[in-house]
């Protein structure tokens, strides 16, 4: 019991023409939705959208208010990334050992090129990385990480692309700022490294703050919730949230991400994609990165990680379904072309023609 109250938007429409104060709009972007998952210790009541903030106290209609507020830009250094729409994060790793394309970006020259070839595409922001944190890793040592992704960064960076760097350590952090990334993608929410929330708030740019259960070396082992496992990372999330906030990082400033796969198993990461419309109740963008990861490859007959491009778009398209503004990926003209077409259908039915 943790008489908390959570709000799941449900019940989606392609258009609200003909719905006026019938539906409402989700976190400000392509999404509208006519009813609510109301989620109290005592049960799940559905309700319409039509009247529910009548049916709701003031800490509830906070969670009403941060749904459907439209999310700020993202500003990385000169470039703006708006979401109001689906936008590409492509995944660079410059790792001989990541999951799904370990050792293909491990040298710099081979790094550059995809991080150029993914911008060319029309990602919104590439992910540089040094450290694997696929099931099983072991940490690597601060200098060596820095070593991998530092020129990496600055070469996409003076050509222009918004970089983020994706790492658990501060001294990386710092030295990946310093190179040019105008963001920083965090596995583990800002816990792993004491000085992280001091760096990032000192940074003044986007962070990323990820759900994870577990470290990597063990986060796969036999992974258990006390709760639903949505509500534990909603609450987790916003503790994080909170916890930043307290550092001096605006809320303006924060992603969050569920953290598919990270301390999940398939049933797990299977009801985090059915309710991932939850997540705009903390009031900031939230991110998905589902791209390749096992729990397709269990759907899809043990398909290694190089067969899953399918089960990837399957997945970005519900993300995006849901209001989900950031979709980190491997495969990016691929998932581009996929949305484009998403987007297509929405902008058609936004159109009134009947």
């Amino acid at each position: 019991m943790t008489g908390r109250t959570y709000l799941r938007p449900t019940g989606f429409v392609d258009a609200p023409f003909g719905h006026d104060g019938k539906v409402a709009r989700l976190a400000g972007g392509l999404v509208f939705f006519a009813s609510v998952d109301i989620v109290r210790d005592e049960g799940v009541e559905l309700v319409p959208v039509q009247g529910i903030e009548d049916r709701l106290d003031d800490a509830e209609r906070l969670v009403w208010e941060r749904l459907t507020a439209p999310r700020a830009a993202l500003q990385l250094g000169e470039r703006v990334v708006r979401l109001d729409q689906p936008q590409v994060m492509g995944i660079v790793n410059v790792t001989p050992d990541s999951f799904s394309d370990g050792g293909v970006h491990e040298e710099t020259e081979a790094a550059v090129t995809a991080g150029h070839d993914m911008a060319a595409a029309g990602a919104a922001i590439v992910d540089v990385g040094g450290e694997s944190t696929r099931p099983g890793a072991r940490p690597v040592w601060e200098g060596d990480e820095a070593a991998r992704v530092l020129p990496v960064i600055r070469r996409l960076a003076m050509a222009g692309t918004a970089v983020s760097v994706d790492t658990r350590k501060a001294l990386v952090m710092e030295q990946a700022v310093g190179a040019g990334a105008r963001m920083i993608n965090d596995v583990s929410g800002l816990t792993w490294d004491p000085r992280a929330l001091e760096v990032v708030a000192r940074a003044g740019c986007p962070v990323v703050l990820m759900h994870h259960k577990g470290p990597p070396e063990s986060m796969q082992d036999d992974p258990r919730y006390d709760r639903p496992v949505l509500l534990e990372i909603y609450d987790w999330l916003e503790a994080r949230i909170q916890a930043a906030e307290a550092a001096g990082i605006a809320r303006e400033r924060i992603i969050v991400d569920p953290g598919f796969g990270f301390g999940k198993n398939v049933q797990h990461n299977l009801q985090l994609m059915n309710g991932l419309a939850l997540l705009h109740g903390l009031g900031c963008p939230v991110m998905l990165g589902a791209s390749r990861k096992r729990t397709i490859g269990a759907l899809a007959g043990e398909a290694p990680p190089d067969r899953r491009l399918a089960g990837s778009l399957a997945f970005a398209l519900q993300a995006a379904g849901q209001g989900v503004q950031l979709l980190r990926v491997h495969d990016v003209p691929e998932t581009l072309q996929a949305l484009r077409v998403w987007r297509g259908s929405r902008d058609a039915a936004l159109t009134p023609n009947l």
